[in-house]
């Protein structure tokens, strides 16, 4: 089956080359045509997103634009929709993902792009959303308002199907004109997402663009983003520090690397009856995705004092990864992953000889392992792809206390608390360096606008242009009623 990835405003009858990916899962090979532009190529493209962006998407309302993503979004989550069908196809070969997570994942993802969402998307950065469409009054006198960025550039990894549906949203959302480099690993979702919503609004379909080039395509790299206001990227810190080294000084650099996540399970949870349904919880945050995403845990701190010990807790959870695997299997890895799996579960072995206090647990297959242990005097993050560590800690404290070292990785934590310590824990979560805190079995799907790493998804990406209280003063005196 073949697919062709990106999308080309101005290039229309313009002879653009094309590189084939391909991808291949059971019976099914798929092969993807991305755009391999030329210099020229890529400014023009540039140059037609940033002149359509000023004359069609910036006159535009917030509310207008809310309308059409929400539309191409009920697109999207109707399963009869072509675009929808694709996406169930062909993700799960592209990425390797089990066929069903890619299904749910994605309509659980997509639930939180629909209207009302969005509406509370924008409130979270904008007390006044106004802001968007025009000048208002400021608290402090004069006018203030929210200008996007002419040209938005994002970096998408693939790690995570529909990925870049989140910053696009956000682009759209502050009237940015948006050119998107889809990864090598996922380069379809962003496509589609371009295309039904330039059938949904045909005026916005010269307002963004997708395009491809190779990983540390320096030449590339240096074009699109000598040409852009506001550069965003995703990926492993290594490539981000190299994008950097390319992003023009006077440029605006948002990355967003490698994180870790971790979940807390409080002794009160782990009483006969409830033991079984964190732990249920829990192994859904391990499984979905692999533990690709930034959001997704690496370790279970468990207290001690709970009618279920941490060691039993270690065993619900690796029961619950052995039925996920029979109902979700994890994707096959590549080398490196599977060398990283290796690597870490021949260090947990290791440890396990010295200390016969630890427990290993894994599937025969290999497809997941939960370690446990006993001693809360080191950390050491998973191997990812449904490897996670189970450390008896007595109360938050001992757990912050291992976290110290790692606070500028630190993001989001899935907690199983009550009411009466929920506050007081995140607070101390927060005060470490957390910035997400959610229940257990909602790690890896956040909220409609949750602030990325703490920080604000759309006025991070805004110019804020103020006319101060001195011009009103002065434009009084020269009006025709002044005395």
């Amino acid at each position: 089956m073949m697919e062709r990835a990106g999308y080309l405003p101005g290039l229309d009858g313009a002879n653009v080359e094309y590189q084939v990916l391909n991808y291949t899962r059971g019976d099914l090979r798929v092969e993807v045509e991305v755009p391999a532009l030329s210099d020229e190529q890529l400014v023009r493209v540039i140059n037609t997103v940033r002149d359509a962006r000023e004359r069609i998407l910036a006159p535009m309302r917030t509310d207008e634009i809310i309308a059409v993503i929400d539309a191409v979004i009920g697109r999207l989550l109707d399963r009869d929709d072509p675009f929808r069908r694709k996406a169930e196809e062909l993700l799960p070969a592209v990425t390797g993902y089990d066929a069903e997570m890619v299904r749910l994942g994605l309509t659980d993802y997509l639930k939180t792009f629909r209207a009302p969402d969005l509406k509370r998307f924008v409130s979270e950065d904008f007390a006044n959303p106004g802001l968007l469409d025009g000048f208002e009054a400021a608290p402090k006198g004069g006018f203030v308002r929210a200008l996007g960025p002419p040209v938005l550039a994002h970096v998408w990894a693939g790690n995570v199907p529909a990925l870049p549906l989140w910053s696009l949203a956000c682009g759209l959302l502050v009237k940015a004109g948006n050119v998107g480099k889809v990864a090598s690993a996922e380069p379809l979702f962003a496509t589609w997402f371009a295309q039904l919503l330039a059938e949904v609004e045909p005026r916005l379909a010269d307002c963004l663009a997708i395009v491809w080039w190779a990983g540390g395509d320096e030449r590339a790299e240096q074009t699109v983003f000598g040409q852009s206001n506001v550069v965003l990227a995703y990926g492993g810190n290594d490539a981000l520090e190299a994008i950097r080294a390319r992003v023009p000084i006077t440029t605006r650099y948002l990355p967003y690397g490698h994180k870790l996540s971790f979940a807390y399970v409080g002794a009160e949870a782990l009483d006969a009856q409830k033991a079984w349904q964190t732990a249920h919880r829990g192994a859904i945050d391990i499984m979905r995705y692999d533990q690709q995403g930034c959001y997704s845990p690496q370790l279970f701190f468990v207290e001690r004092g709970g009618g279920v010990s941490a060691p039993e807790y270690s065993r619900y959870l690796a029961n619950e990864l052995e039925s996920f695997e029979k109902k979700h299997p994890r994707r096959a890895l590549t080398l490196e992953e599977a060398g990283d799996v290796a690597a870490w579960r021949h260090r947990e072995e290791t440890e396990l000889l010295a200390h016969p206090d630890h427990e290993l647990l894994g599937s025969d297959s290999g497809q997941w392992t939960v370690v446990h242990t006993e001693r809360a005097d080191q950390l050491r993050p998973s191997g990812l792809n449904r490897t996670v560590r189970v450390v008896a800690v007595d109360e938050p404290a001992q757990a912050l206390a291992l976290l110290q070292p790692y606070r500028a990785l630190l993001q989001t934590a899935g907690v199983a608390l009550t009411p009466e310590r929920l506050l007081p824990v995140s607070d101390a979560l927060g005060r470490a360096g957390v910035t997400r805190i959610c229940a257990l079995g909602n790690m890896a799907s956040p909220e409609a606008g949750w602030h990325h790493d703490g920080r604000f998804n759309l006025l991070d990406l805004v110019t804020m242009v103020e006319v101060e209280q001195s011009s009103v003063v002065s434009a009084d005196a020269l009006a025709p009623y002044a005395d």
